[in-house]
């Protein structure tokens, strides 16, 4: 049986065999953030059942391809579409594309979710840039044997967010009239969405938005020391709870979508800076 480290190498090579530029930064979509990549000059579409070793993305919202291109003058690949542990993939699958960017030449990544704000200051449709996350998912995709080529047994989290980024996307968002925050993310499984005492608890904790991605993807990136940058749209308010919305996945989308726009020009124009 192949170890992780021949997996990651095969799928890179299979990619490397399609494209014939160097890309050095990744991009992550979450759930309707899509159409982010009609930013993009594409260079390369390739669908994940095309690549091996890569799972397949089963959530509305998520359209499963790797996209090669050009964006804010910086060549990137992005995930148009992610994994989740909730879909019953594992840990290792769920982050499987970070390793195999790394491999690729990513050194930098821009990840972007949905998620269900826990702040009394954040509106539906605000943005909130991490800075911070709490990892409440129920498996660790470091867990198992740790290969050296891919970072230590016991990696460093004491800054999972690179700062310098963290303050040139609120700077962004300042110039262009962009109301937008910054927070601590908790990362928990799902699919379910949360209680009125499970936002809460999770407020208490420190959290200030929720969802059920991202924080695997951060660990497998820092593992590798690979640069992050990540930032939610706040698509619902579970707390306090007279804010409080019906969610549903629907809801998530609509209002993923109608702040999509400001969530683009933050990351295009980051590109640009960095």
């Amino acid at each position: 049986m192949e170890n992780l480290v021949e997996q990651i190498k095969k799928s890179a090579a299979h990619l490397r065999s399609k494209i014939s530029a160097e890309y050095g930064y990744g991009v992550i979509l979450g759930s309707g953030l899509g159409n982010l990549t009609s930013q993009m000059k594409v260079h390369q579409q390739i669908p994940y059942t095309d690549i091996p070793g890569f799972p397949v993305s089963t959530v509305e919202g998520h359209k499963g391809s790797l996209i090669f291109g050009e964006m804010g003058g910086k060549n990137i690949v992005c995930m148009n579409g992610r994994f989740h542990y909730y879909e019953g993939y594992s840990m290792h699958d769920v982050t499987f594309p970070i390793r195999v960017m790394k491999f690729l030449g990513v050194h930098t990544i821009m990840i972007s979710n949905a998620s269900g704000g826990m702040n009394a200051a954040f509106e539906v449709g605000d943005l909130m840039i991490i800075t911070d996350h709490i990892y409440l998912q129920p498996e660790h995709p470091l867990r198992g044997k740790n290969y050296d080529e891919l970072g230590p047994r016991f990696p460093n989290m004491n800054q999972p967010y690179d700062p310098e980024m963290v303050k040139r996307g609120l700077a962004i968002a300042s110039a262009n009239h962009i109301t937008c925050h910054t927070g601590v993310y908790v990362g928990v499984q799902g699919p379910t969405f949360e209680t009125p005492a499970e936002y809460r608890c999770f407020h208490l904790m420190g959290g200030d938005a929720v969802g059920m991605s991202t924080t695997p993807e951060v660990v497998v990136a820092r593992h590798m020391d690979i640069k992050v940058f990540a930032i939610s749209v706040i698509t619902d308010v579970g707390y306090p709870f007279e804010k409080a919305d019906n969610v549903s996945h629907a809801f998530v989308l609509e209002k993923a979508a109608e702040a999509e726009p400001k969530m683009t020009k933050i990351i295009v124009e980051l590109l640009h800076q960095i």
